[in-house]
């Protein structure tokens, strides 16, 4: 693979209304924080350029609305993406407890890919005091799953490159192999089957 080449991957942000994820995107490509957001209809796209072991990539991240009656609107958004984030609002238990429905959700939408997608999970406003959802509640999930678990700050920019770097990452190792293997695959250097004998 031509290391100077630009891979452009496709990040999705999920999660229940509320939990931060305009937020988190924001102060990711942009490096600011608002306090007043309006709710998300249906999805925003921002990109961000960043190199991972060399190679330069190019993010679409795409921010998706949290509200129940978007659900099945924000799910055809899946389709062809590279990596997802899943977040939650730590000082709020019923968006915690909703993740298992939207990774399931997600899972399911984005077959033909296997079990092992890059995901990682963000548990946001770790700067207010009123938690609901402790830190080993999130990362006994997160194990028992095999998912990346950060805690976040969108506010105070805590984790928030760290934890977009990590999907980052996980989604290139999963483009080389797949791209590799579409190399491996279409290009045989053996023929399969021995050429037929002519008579005469």
């Amino acid at each position: 693979m031509d290391a100077s080449k630009k891979v452009d991957l496709k990040i999705i942000i999920i999660g229940a209304l509320g939990v931060g994820k305009t937020s988190l995107l924001h102060q990711f490509v942009h490096k600011t924080f608002y306090e007043d957001y309006r709710t998300t209809l249906g999805a925003s796209i921002l990109t961000k350029v960043l190199v991972v072991d060399n190679t330069s990539l190019k993010l679409q991240i795409w921010d998706t609305g949290g509200q129940e009656r978007f659900r099945s609107m924000v799910s055809t958004f899946y389709k062809g993406s590279d990596g997802c984030m899943l977040a939650f609002d730590v000082t709020d238990r019923e968006s915690f407890e909703s993740l298992d429905n939207w990774r399931d959700d997600f899972l399911e939408k984005v077959i033909p890919r296997e079990q092992e997608f890059p995901m990682v999970v963000l548990g946001n406003k770790i700067d207010l005091c009123d938690r609901q959802v402790s830190k080993e509640m999130a990362s006994a999930w997160c194990k028992e799953k095999d998912i990346p678990y950060f805690e976040v700050s969108a506010k105070n920019n805590i984790n928030v490159a760290e934890a977009f770097e990590t999907l980052a990452k996980q989604a290139l190792a999963m483009y080389k192999g797949i791209f590799e293997s579409y190399l491996t695959d279409s290009i045989k250097l053996t023929p399969n089957d021995k050429p037929k004998k002519s008579c005469c």
